[in-house]
């Protein structure tokens, strides 16, 4: 009895190749085009700071900021502005250039919309309020009247001034505002033609030293600091204790209250993530040790701020510098950080395919032979059981040479041709022990 032929592979081992490993590789691809969608641009070369009057401390702490960013190939632009509320309006603009700015803290309603967000706060920013020596001062209501510098437009001096005399429900128009600010207003203050003089400056600021050693200026204390402190979470009960700026000329004579806010490094939310890293990194290592109102390492932080903290920064200040930005360059840095997200296809897709395809290719290949032995023993055990007639052994060696005439045209790949070899073999070994059984049969007959 015969078995049925079964149809005979013609394709070859370099289609069922491409059969078996084509759809792998467009399936990584696609994942490698996907992850590709999630991976961030690279970061900014060149930034722009909004600052303050080339004068003050905003200004300064961007050079120093300057510099350190230059370590790393990022040049940063420094900005001279009026002040806080006009680096907000420049933040908020999409054609003013600028990315990141310095922003007092009490100044952020001043913002028309909800893109803007604190990197972290840096140092103390006290409220000097100066007067004419023998002019009332221990109120605000004392401002009645008086001739007074509240800072230039656009300052956060004037905001924060602005929202003191509101506090006390005192119209602008009870007041003589001037239009006299900085040098001009110190002056105008030692002449006489000022009464109070508002700034918001850090101590170490020269002109703040120099208004200290007048001797016709004094240096008003906040009785009701704690007051404001309550009323405006965003500021701060600072002392200024006796003598600090100067023992020997005992400057200030005695202890003074004054309010503060906090300096905010602000920018839009969509920042660069290295970007913001590079920010705190320069903030810490320019504010880290403190001055004379902040203690060591509390500066910068993610107090005080102005507007919501950007998640970057927040997870700044959890884990500290990143990992990667600790032990390699920032270029490199940056580069492994962009393509992480491709290692996520490379890991999940990529790699089990590169190891399953192998074995499914060599088991491919091999089938392509084995398949012939099924149909070989069953012909064997037809050949051992069977009772041979001459028409069987004609049906059998016909049907042995249509299978070596098949296996003849398997196409298969040179590395698996021996497995081919050996299956020729075992077909003439059945061939042989076919012609054996009728050999014997041929000999009982006689």
């Amino acid at each position: 009895m015969l078995v049925a032929k079964p149809r005979t592979h013609s394709n070859g081992g370099r289609w069922e190749f491409v059969r078996i490993y084509g759809p792998a590789a467009l399936l990584g691809l696609l994942a490698l085009v996907v992850a590709y969608q999630f991976v961030g641009p690279p970061p900014p070369d060149r930034i722009t700071i909004a600052t303050g009057s080339r004068q003050g401390a905003y200004f300064a702490f961007a050079e120093r900021y300057r510099e350190i960013l230059a370590r790393d190939g990022v040049t940063v632009e420094v900005r001279e502005t009026q002040g806080s509320v006009e680096n907000i309006a420049l933040l908020e603009s999409p054609d003013s250039g600028v990315d990141v700015a310095f922003v007092q803290g009490g100044t952020g309603s001043y913002a028309t919309g909800d893109e803007l967000v604190s990197l972290a706060s840096l140092y103390y920013e006290p409220m000097w309020v100066f007067y004419r020596r023998g002019m009332p001062h221990e109120r605000v209501i004392d401002l009645i009247g008086k001739r007074v510098s509240l800072g230039p437009e656009g300052s956060g001096t004037r905001a924060l001034a602005i929202q003191l005399l509101a506090d006390n429900n005192l119209r602008e128009d009870e007041i003589e505002i001037s239009d006299l600010n900085g040098e001009s207003a110190r002056e105008a203050l030692h002449t006489g033609r000022l009464d109070f003089l508002f700034m918001v400056a850090s101590p170490e600021r020269p002109s703040v030293r120099q208004l200290l050693e007048s001797e016709d200026v004094a240096l008003a204390s906040f009785v009701r600091a704690e007051t404001y402190t309550r009323v405006h979470r965003f500021l701060s009960k600072l002392t200024l204790p006796a003598g600090v700026v100067d023992m020997r000329a005992d400057l200030p004579p005695h202890d003074v209250k004054l309010l503060a806010a906090t300096a905010n490094l602000v920018s839009r939310q969509d920042l660069h993530p290295a970007i913001v890293d590079l920010l705190l990194d320069a903030a810490t290592e320019v504010h880290r040790d403190g001055g004379i109102f902040e203690e060591y390492a509390e500066f910068p932080s993610s107090r005080h701020l102005v507007f919501p903290q950007n998640e970057d920064a927040q997870n700044y200040f959890e884990s500290g510098t990143p990992f990667l930005r600790r032990h390699l360059p920032y270029w490199a840095a940056t580069l492994i950080n962009r393509t992480l997200v491709m290692i996520v296809p490379l890991l999940v897709v990529i790699l089990p395919l590169m190891r399953i395809m192998p074995p499914l290719y060599r088991w491919r290949m091999r089938s392509r032979v084995y398949r012939w032995y099924k149909r070989l023993r069953v012909l064997e055990g037809q050949i051992r059981e069977g009772v041979l007639s001459s028409g069987d052994v004609e049906g059998y060696l016909s049907e042995l040479k249509r299978i070596d005439h098949d296996v003849k045209n398997v196409s298969i790949p040179w590395a698996y041709a021996e497995q081919l070899y050996h299956l020729r073999v075992h077909i003439n070994y059945v061939r042989e022990t076919l012609e054996s059984r009728e050999q014997g049969a041929k000999e009982r007959a006689v």
